[in-house]
């Protein structure tokens, strides 16, 4: 896989967003007892307001953003299956940062499910730490920050 650039999702791009995003998280749904929010999301609403940026071509990963006056939200991070083990994860991770500072925020925050363990062993390796654990509705979350200096 090519070193591709990480760019803003297009309407064209609203198909290959949902796909990926549902091919990421669907594993998860037996484990957790729910669908992941992020299948749920309006993907053309989130491509249209600018949240969501894209890599790959045909599209692999994503990631989806929102910035509020004190922080950037990471709203989702999706990578396709195939695509796993090839460092996609970490170069949408790194845009994440780029992107926060680029916005002069001074850090990113980040939700996951307790139950995606796999999730929970990478955020630290990338300079996350947990804030809170707390459960909002049916979802048991964890939720991570990452200060940027």
């Amino acid at each position: 896989m090519t070193n591709e650039e990480t760019r803003p999702a297009t309407p064209a791009d609203v198909p290959a967003v949902g796909a990926v995003t549902d091919a990421a998280y669907r594993p998860y749904i037996e484990r957790i007892g729910v669908v992941p929010q992020p299948m749920e999301a309006d993907h053309a609403a989130d491509v249209a307001a600018g949240r969501v940026f894209v890599t790959g071509e045909p599209v692999v990963g994503l990631v989806v953003l929102e910035a509020f006056e004190d922080h950037l939200f990471l709203d989702s991070i999706a990578v396709h299956p195939d695509a796993h083990g090839t460092g996609v994860g970490r170069r949408l991770l790194r845009f994440v940062d780029a992107r926060a500072r680029a916005l002069g925020l001074p850090e990113v925050r980040l939700y996951t499910n307790a139950l995606m363990w796999e999730n929970r062993r990478i955020y630290p390796k990338y300079g996350y730490e947990v804030v809170e654990r707390r459960v909002d509705g049916p979802y048991d979350r964890v939720h991570y920050r990452k200060r940027l200096l």
